[in-house]
């Protein structure tokens, strides 16, 4: 055994230790973003290369293939905030505008449908595997998250405030998916996010409200 598959039992469930340590990177890059702290893409960056690893130790390209977009939006996001807090300023949120909002939503849905094509043509799904109408569920659900990921994480650079809703839609899949995968940490923490992800965007839409109250004429 090498070290991408080292691991330990717990409740006769294995365990590894990329996915764990992966995990509780994820989660505090969550912890970082509700504070809009720059070190918010490094972690994240760290956690998506353990979750890589976890993730093709499972088998599971789909996710795997996620992590790799993480890692690639860590760095946009990196680079964006860093732009945005030049100088010593703060980070300034703000809601999408109506044309961003109808863009977020016609790309997960014809993002999904693409994806999820390409996931079953190439057979890069677990669910490709699995008979019936349930198999062709199990695409649909991993190329959602995977495309639900990737818009959240771009939004999230963009510091809209609607990147937090976004990404309440893909834990509501990716818990339940999560679990049924065998990564039992990944389905514990995708359950954490979904309370934290609900108080991040209560934090920042706070936020921005208390500024635009400041600033009424600051432009959205």
């Amino acid at each position: 055994m090498n070290w991408t598959e080292a691991g330990f039992t717990l409740l006769g469930t294995k365990v590894l230790w990329t996915d764990l340590v992966g995990n509780v990177a994820a989660l505090a890059t969550v912890l970082l973003a509700i504070r809009k702290s720059i070190w918010t893409w490094p972690v994240q960056l760290t956690g998506s290369v353990l979750l890589l690893i976890a993730s093709i130790s499972a088998h599971i390209t789909g996710n795997a293939l996620k992590q790799v977009m993480f890692g690639a939006l860590a760095v946009y996001g990196w680079w964006k905030w860093a732009r945005g807090t030049e100088g010593g300023q703060t980070l300034a949120v703000r809601p999408a505008t109506a044309r961003e909002r109808l863009g977020l939503v016609a790309v997960m849905i014809v993002g999904t449908a693409v994806v999820g094509v390409l996931f079953f043509v190439f057979k890069l799904s677990w669910g490709v595997h699995t008979p019936g109408v349930k198999g062709y569920a199990l695409v649909a659900a991993d190329a959602y998250i995977f495309v639900g990921s990737a818009v959240a994480t771009w939004a999230q650079g963009r510091a809209l405030v609607d990147f937090w809703i976004v990404w309440v839609a893909v834990d509501l899949v990716g818990v339940p998916l999560a679990f049924s995968s065998g990564l039992v940490v990944s389905g514990a923490v995708y359950g954490i996010f979904f309370v934290l992800v609900l108080a991040g965007f209560v934090n920042w839409l706070k936020e921005y409200r208390s500024r635009a109250v400041l600033i009424p004429k600051e432009a959205v």
